[in-house]
């Protein structure tokens, strides 16, 4: 296991060199993407002025205040609390995402699906996890809203942060097929089989 610093935005070599179990830490930029974003963008076609390509986008809709337009808040939002939301259910926009705007790295809670691992493995790409209940802390990981798009979603708006030292963050599945979420299943379905044999229930 490693510990990787990754200066955004990575090529698909980079994202190859992540493995499950190693830990993380992103610098420069992120993007802010969730569900509405992701059914605009895909399903009905909207385009984005914003580069992605290369990048990591976390599942958020983060808690912001509207400010006067600043050299500090050049949008004229400032962040207040930037959670992450559970990632599974939009496992369909993984291929997408990778596919048409060049993403390489997703940052969520729960891990993902089969799709998604096909896609990292496909194309090249890694999931980078962390624990429910961190907004406090990820958003002290958080300089400046550099930029949004898509704002008519608010919050559920296309955002782009200047971050800084964002992480670690444990890579939980990678372009290889590993995935630590699939193994966890895997795991308690076994010991859940066992426990129910030994009661004469299975």
């Amino acid at each position: 296991m490693a510990h990787h610093t990754l200066e955004m935005p990575i090529t698909p070599d980079q994202a190859r060199t992540l493995k499950i179990g190693d830990t993380v830490t992103l610098e420069k930029t992120l993007y802010g993407i969730r569900d509405a974003t992701l059914i605009h963008m895909f399903d009905r076609d909207r385009r984005t002025r914003l580069d992605l390509q290369g990048h990591a986008v976390i599942h958020t809709a983060p808690n912001v205040h509207k400010v006067p337009v600043s050299p500090q808040a050049p949008v004229g939002y400032t962040p207040f609390c930037i959670g992450t939301t559970t990632s599974q259910r939009m496992e369909r926009f993984t291929r997408p995402l990778m596919l048409r705007e060049g993403v390489r790295i997703i940052i969520g809670k729960g891990g993902m699906g089969p799709e998604t691992s096909a896609a990292f493995k496909e194309l090249g790409g890694a999931y980078l996890a962390i624990v429910g209940g961190a907004a406090a802390l990820e958003t002290t990981w958080i300089e400046e809203i550099e930029d949004v798009d898509l704002d008519d979603l608010h919050p559920e708006s296309l955002w782009r942060f200047r971050i800084k030292h964002f992480g670690p963050l444990l890579v939980g599945m990678d372009s290889y097929g590993g995935s630590l979420f699939a193994d966890n299943q895997k795991e308690v379905a076994s010991r859940r089989d066992a426990i129910l044999k030994s009661i004469g229930a299975a």
